[in-house]
């Protein structure tokens, strides 16, 4: 008796040992993305003085700041709202693909940096659907990755990576950023 269960005791130590192992062993398999895409979408900011061409504005400030000219301190504490047209390339005046909808925050006040969410809304023969991101953008970066998190129709339940290059930047009035977006989950 004592024998079986010092056998027990072995066996169950040895199956722990060979899974803890095997868990450890596993290999992270760098993945190739699904679909790639590259998007220019063009913010032109309301200043007070544009509202015709004006296609984002500020919705919300702090006590310092007004709705018309972004406040000081990094803009810290402006949320702006916007409904930007998507190209295919940087010229603002391409027929656009679709429109970039949503907002950002101006989220600290010691460094140039803003919080994310917003759709790609497509509208063209190409794409059909919309694709979302959310994340962190740390402006004085060349380079920022946010995340791709969902999508409808063509791109419906997306998952991936967005990378977004400030492609131009004119005063606190016109902005323009290349989005190169890569898919890893693609239905």
């Amino acid at each position: 008796m004592e024998a079986k269960r010092s056998l027990l005791a072995i066996l169950t130590i040895l199956s722990f040992l060979s899974i803890s192992t095997a868990a450890g062993t596993r290999k992270i398999r760098a993945r190739k993305p699904c679909k790639s895409m590259v998007f220019y979408f063009h913010d032109i900011i309301y200043n007070g003085m544009n509202a015709r061409n004006a296609t984002s504005a500020i919705v919300g400030s702090p006590q310092w700041g007004n709705r018309t000219i972004l406040a000081g301190q990094n803009h810290f504490g402006d949320l702006v709202v916007f409904d930007d047209p998507i190209t295919l390339d940087n010229n603002l005046h391409s027929n656009p693909v679709g429109r970039a909808q949503g907002f950002y925050i101006y989220d600290k006040k010691d460094i140039f940096t803003a919080w994310l969410g917003f759709s790609f809304v497509f509208n063209s023969t190409r794409h059909k659907g919309s694709i979302n991101f959310a994340g962190a953008d740390p402006l004085m970066n060349k380079t920022r990755d946010i995340s791709v998190i969902g999508g409808t129709g063509d791109f419906f339940m997306a998952r991936g990576v967005a990378t977004l290059m400030t492609d131009a930047f004119e005063g606190e009035v016109y902005f323009r950023l290349r989005t190169d977006i890569k898919l890893y989950e693609c239905w």
